[in-house]
């Protein structure tokens, strides 16, 4: 188990003292700032040459409009707008004069975009490989102060399972005709659930008591951590106020380039190929993707060597119970559900000796009015190891039957226990 001597309040001056070590240098490029206004002054012009419809009128706005506060949801954004632009960026979304390249101008243009499309898939990929690392990275440390045996591993299969729904539901709204918004509205969603149970997990609430019990050894100032990290005021306004403002620009900047690119293919055939445009519109891009992925891998090595989680060591299997059953005699277990898709799991061998032994082995649940239902028909086996079954909310017995034996008393080494839906932190 981790030692917890020394530790201090994870509070915003302790964050804060930890951040000193990791300032944001070189600062964003002075040309961001400066391509950002080149940008939003060719939003303006196009909007001149020719009146807004109504769904352009909306994504204009947006310009307009403060970035998000929170780092985690303007990192979701430029992964949305970066996708956005790279619908726009398919051959297939071209204008129809710049599909067929009439031109050696307009096919120079071809080329240019392609190299667009390029620096965006590249950096999207950067930023999906760095928001799935960070969270198998929190999860993991978490995971450090389960019990190192079957519940770990049940927990495991549960995130899992619940990531595999969770792709399944955008799976289903973007073959039934959902957009990129759509699906990112659906994303961040399913990422403020996630950070609703890490909040859960800190203040042991519903089902999360029962998940707290595993996590013997985690120290209070991680739990109370944990509990505060949505909080607008908490420890996390500090890496908001340290590292925001760059990241807020570069939203602004990315959702400008889409707006921009959105304009420009709508007014394309009605208007000359302005090659000044496409000048100010690949320098902005080369900007924003390079200083994206600089902010990113910064933010990486931060997030590396953060003191949020504090992994715990490996630990034995020392909470094994050992029983004698009589001849004759039976021992039970209860085991009392709070929550839906919980397990109950168990884990017994006998003690065999001399002989080759066996013992009865069933499990059972009692609903509201008292009724009996057998969940695991009666067997019997010399051990059954890191077994489970799903159950409902109520109560159960896990029963150890030697009834059937006339002489012989059954030495049985076991664990049981409870696990909990899954819990899958992720970090600000």
């Amino acid at each position: 188990m981790a030692s917890t001597e020394g530790l201090v309040p994870i509070t915003r001056a302790f964050l804060s003292s930890y951040y000193d070590k990791y300032p944001f240098v070189p600062p964003l490029s002075d040309d961001l700032i400066r391509l950002s206004a080149d940008i939003r002054s060719m939003i303006a012009d196009l909007q001149r040459d020719s009146v807004l419809i109504e769904g352009e009128r909306d994504l204009v706005q947006e310009v307009d409009i403060p970035p998000p506060h929170k780092i985690d949801e303007n990192m979701w954004k430029n992964r949305e707008n970066m996708e956005e632009i790279l619908f726009l960026l398919e051959r297939s979304h071209w204008p129809a004069s710049l599909q067929q390249e009439s031109t050696s101008e307009g096919a120079e243009l071809a080329i240019l975009v392609e190299k667009l499309k390029d620096k965006f898939e590249k950096t999207l990929k950067l930023l999906e490989y760095f928001q799935s690392k960070n969270a198998d990275y929190v999860f993991n440390t978490v995971m450090s102060y389960m019990p190192q045996d079957f519940r770990g591993t049940l927990i495991r299969q549960q995130r899992e399972r619940s990531e595999r729904n969770k792709q399944a539901e955008v799976d289903a709204l973007v073959n039934s005709g959902g957009s990129i918004r759509d699906r990112y509205a659906l994303l961040w969603k399913q990422q403020m659930e996630r950070r609703r149970q890490l909040a859960q997990l800190g203040s042991a609430t519903g089902v999360y008591k029962t998940l707290v019990k595993y996590l013997v050894g985690v120290p209070q100032v991680l739990l109370d951590f944990i509990r505060k990290i949505n909080d607008d005021e908490g420890p996390m306004e500090e890496q908001r106020q340290r590292y925001g403002p760059p990241l807020y620009g570069l939203t602004t900047m990315v959702l400008s380039i889409r707006v921009f690119i959105f304009l420009l293919w709508s007014r394309f055939e009605a208007s000359k190929i302005n090659k000044h445009q496409f000048d100010i519109l690949e320098q902005a891009v080369q900007v924003y993707t390079s200083e994206f992925e600089r902010f990113v891998k910064f933010m990486g090595e931060v997030f590396t060597n953060s003191p949020f989680f504090i992994p715990a060591e490996s630990r034995g299997n020392e909470d094994y119970k050992e029983i004698s059953v009589a001849a004759g005699r039976t021992h039970e277990v209860l085991l009392t559900v709070e929550s839906i898709n919980s397990y109950i799991a168990w884990d017994f061998s006998l003690d065999q000796g001399k002989l080759k032994l066996d013992i009865g082995f069933s499990v059972e649940y009692t609903n509201s009015s008292g009724e009996k239902v057998l969940i695991l028909p009666y067997r019997r086996c010399e051990s059954d190891q890191g077994n489970f079954c799903t159950v409902m909310a109520g109560n159960y017995k896990l029963i150890w039957d030697n009834s059937y034996s006339a002489f012989f008393k059954k030495a049985v080494r076991y664990k049981v226990d409870c696990i909990p839906p899954v819990v899958e932190p992720v970090p600000e």
